[in-house]
């Protein structure tokens, strides 16, 4: 097995991404593991191009919008991994799959990726597919996937 230097995480705010980064984490600290955190934002003006209403974006919204999310991004580490520059931040606008796998192609030492599942049913996954699923079939590195029900969670169900 080779050495883990680099550990991908892709972020989106919600519970389970802040569980995939505490795993992370904790594969991230024996082997002194760099952490990049990576938000994956859509465009919002993109959706009136459906409907023959496409909206330009407006001067510098994409660059302001990195910039709030990188503050975002940056609260979520730990004093140690800001001072020791052992976490990167990063975010970007586009499909989120797609984006992930460029930002994975153009670091090409990203060792691994952990990542959380939405927890979607089978239907909407089905419909609208899974970012997750394009991600582990076209990840030039492994792959870690935590599903949003996972050990943790069930276990303190059990408890209450």
């Amino acid at each position: 097995m080779s050495t883990i230097r680099t550990i991908l995480v892709p972020i989106d705010f919600s519970a389970a991404s802040d569980r995939a980064l505490a795993y992370a984490r904790t594969l991230a600290e024996p082997f002194g593991a760099t952490l990049h955190l990576l938000h994956v934002f859509e465009n919002p003006f993109a959706a009136g191009a459906f409907m023959d209403m496409y909206t330009p974006v407006p001067d510098d919204y994409v660059e302001r919008l990195e910039a709030q999310t990188k503050v975002s991004l940056e609260k979520l580490l730990t004093d140690d991994e800001r001072t020791a520059g052992r976490a990167i931040v990063a975010a970007r606008m586009g499909p989120a799959a797609e984006v992930i796998l460029e930002y994975v192609r153009d670091h090409g030492a990203i060792d691994l990726i952990v990542i959380a599942t939405s927890g979607r049913g089978r239907v909407a996954r089905l419909m609208m597919g899974s970012v997750v699923d394009k991600i582990v079939r076209s990840a030039p590195c492994p792959v870690v996937t935590l599903h949003p029900h996972d050990r943790e969670a069930a276990e303190a169900g059990r408890a209450a």
